[in-house]
């Protein structure tokens, strides 16, 4: 344990983005544990909002199989919870999972585990209630099986049995992932995507960008609600895809520590043959949407301004990215907080949220009732609004009584005290 830790010290004493920002006066005798340290040492950073678990350690393995095979076991949902309401749901499912195979879908409640109801399991534990529905949840292996009580949107409750198994993670839902709806009389490109982690997301966006080329379609709504980052370059290939007209101008910059400067990079709009020239795009978010999936409209306001709008309630903050350093000889992979992103202007301070350096922003629910994909949901309608030039409220703009709007009330998703390697990535995956 010791020599991890002074591993992951001399890590951050050379990559680390912030520093001044760490706090190397630790002792690594008081800690039983490589994260516990990790978080003492960017304690600083973490007060001053700059790396809220952004640095961390994973299994070298476990993360290599989740990108390149999306390989992760459990019961395939993502579930939001109420504190106050002690209610927990199901907001998305995925289709090749054992939950989705036992008619466990968007808008699902779960109401009891194992003959306990989440209200009482919720009730006994005021200090971290999400937590203690995760741990009865059972952890993410294959095999584990759970009993639950469920009630779906329509009133209908039922039992069902559940057995974590191993699934890949589709990063675009063959329901929903990429559609092209109708807003009235207008075609407009609608991407689901899921994660920016798996590999297989360049090919998939590829194929949907086709159909919507084939269709000449000029406007696009993004959904990346649920959605907590991963690999640039996956979003810079999204970016490519969206500006078959920007080709050769900057899409972003990445910024290291002033002593790591060298590997500071430019990336340039590329041609992509299935790309089309979106003249206006909404981007739907929530407080899960992070990294990548800011990093992306960011990228955009320089070329759209007003013709570029953020919908929902607004994002993590999350500007800043990780680069992967390993020890193989303990299967150790440290995520590092190492670089921070910025558009052709210069701009990607977003740490409290995007909404505020994006020109336009909708409030809209995440109204998980309601199917994904679906124009009625709450957010596609607004996202659909805007692209129509129909009137929307912007997030935190001021009510009829002049008080200053809050962020709509949202669900947070749920995340386990000891999260793996997919859950880092995928917020709310159980």
């Amino acid at each position: 344990m010791s020599q991890r830790q002074d591993w992951v010290l001399a890590q951050l004493n050379e990559w680390y983005l912030f520093p001044n920002l760490l706090d190397t006066s630790v002792s690594k005798a008081n800690y039983d544990g490589v994260q516990s340290y990790i978080n003492a040492l960017v304690a600083p950073a973490r007060a001053q909002n700059r790396d809220r678990f952004f640095t961390y350690i994973t299994s070298i393995e476990e993360e290599n199989d989740l990108i390149q095979n999306g390989s992760n076991a459990g019961f395939g949902v993502r579930l939001s919870y109420d504190t106050q309401a002690r209610r927990v749901f199901v907001v998305e499912a995925f289709e090749n999972a054992p939950a989705f195979a036992e008619g466990i879908d968007r808008g699902t409640e779960i109401l009891a585990i194992g003959g306990q109801t989440v209200a009482d399991i919720m009730a006994a534990n005021p200090n971290n209630p999400a937590g203690a529905v995760s741990n009865a949840l059972g952890p993410s292996e294959p095999g584990v099986t759970r009993e639950l009580r469920i009630r779906q949107p329509d009133g209908t409750e039922s039992r069902v049995s559940v057995a974590k198994e191993e699934y890949s993670l589709d990063p675009l839902s063959d329901r929903y992932g990429s559609l092209i709806l109708d807003n009235g009389g207008t075609k407009v490109g609608y991407i689901n995507l899921r994660t920016f982690i798996v590999d297989d997301a360049s090919r998939q966006l590829r194929d949907a960008f086709s159909q919507f080329r084939s269709q000449g379609i000029e406007q696009v709504i993004l959904d990346f609600r649920y959605n907590g980052g991963g690999l640039v370059s996956v979003a810079e290939l999204l970016g490519d895809l969206l500006a078959a007209d920007k080709v050769g101008q900057e899409f972003s910059t990445t910024i290291f520590r002033p002593s790591k400067s060298e590997n500071n990079e430019t990336y340039n709009f590329s041609s992509q043959p299935q790309a089309i020239s979106a003249m206006k795009i909404a981007v739907i978010g929530t407080n899960a949407t992070a990294s990548a999936s800011e990093l992306l409209p960011n990228a955009f306001i320089p070329y759209l301004g007003q013709n570029i709008a953020f919908v929902g309630s607004d994002t993590f903050g999350k500007p800043v990215g990780q680069i992967a350093r390993d020890r193989s000889a303990c299967d150790d992979r440290l995520r590092v907080v190492a670089f921070r992103s910025v558009n052709r202007d210069d701009n990607g301070g977003y740490y409290d949220g995007l909404a505020s350096v994006m020109p336009r922003t909708c409030a809209a629910a995440d109204d998980f009732l309601v199917p994904l994909g679906d124009p009625r949901e709450a957010s596609i309608s607004a996202a659909l609004d805007f692209l129509a030039g129909r009137s929307c409220t912007a997030i935190g703009a001021a009510d009829k009584d002049g008080t200053v709007q809050a962020r709509l009330p949202e669900r947070e998703l749920m995340m386990p005290s000891e999260p793996s390697a997919a859950q880092l990535r995928i917020p709310g995956l159980f």
